[in-house]
């Protein structure tokens, strides 16, 4: 089963291309590393992917919803049942605790027990003890492994991760990525991981290059 399919997409900003041509099929299951320099579109590739950027051209589908043309509103709704986002900022509400920050893409999906099942999140986690801790309480990797919770909560089916490891050190960011290659295994996610590092993108079931812009051998 296709997650994702990309197919000959370009995008502008002004006059300058930023995405030129891009076509890219994914499985379900898959783990995709998409690598290439700065500025050469990794990160608007994933965004494009997520719905969060809108193509000039060509079509964009997930989980057999084509998200060209949908209204803002839409794809947020799209985003909250089939999307999970990791980014390398953590992006967690400081005002919340850990297991109020897991729960709120239950909570706006309507789900029942949606506490209960953010507390389940962050054990399976390790967070078993740090339910009740704000983001100002909690490491860099701690506040990354809440970021994971939040984004596998509600069952996904696909996670896409923009650089997850890269605020935080290589013993940490090692134990992180092995708990988000872990936990995709071990719910059949499909995972897009952008990152530098070669030695993470060797992990992955398919590696794609992006330089200036195209896919490039």
């Amino acid at each position: 089963m296709t997650v994702l399919t990309i197919d000959n997409l370009h995008l502008r900003r002004g006059v300058r291309p930023i995405l030129s041509g891009v076509s890219l099929d994914v499985a379900r299951g898959e783990l995709v590393a998409i690598m290439g320099p700065s500025g050469s579109g990794k990160t608007t590739l994933l965004m494009v992917a997520g719905g969060l950027e809108q193509p000039t051209s060509g079509t964009v589908e997930v989980a057999g919803k084509n998200l060209n043309g949908l209204s803002e509103d839409a794809l947020a709704e799209f985003r909250r049942d089939n999307i999970g986002i990791v980014f390398q900022n953590f992006h967690l509400i400081p005002s919340m605790t850990a297991l109020e920050n897991v729960a709120i893409p239950l909570e706006f999906a309507g789900h029942k027990n949606a506490f209960r099942k953010a507390e389940k999140a962050l054990a399976a986690v390790g967070l078993k003890d740090r339910v009740k801790h704000y983001p100002s309480q909690l490491s860099g990797g701690e506040q990354q492994r809440v970021a994971i919770a939040r984004a596998f909560v509600t069952a996904p089916r696909l996670i896409l991760a923009d650089e997850p490891t890269g605020n935080l050190d290589a013993e940490t960011g090692k134990e992180v990525m092995e708990l988000m290659f872990n936990m995709t295994k071990d719910n059949g996610t499909t995972l897009i991981l952008v990152t530098h590092d070669a030695a993470l993108a060797g992990k992955c079931d398919i590696k794609v290059k992006i330089r200036d812009g195209k896919i490039s051998s």
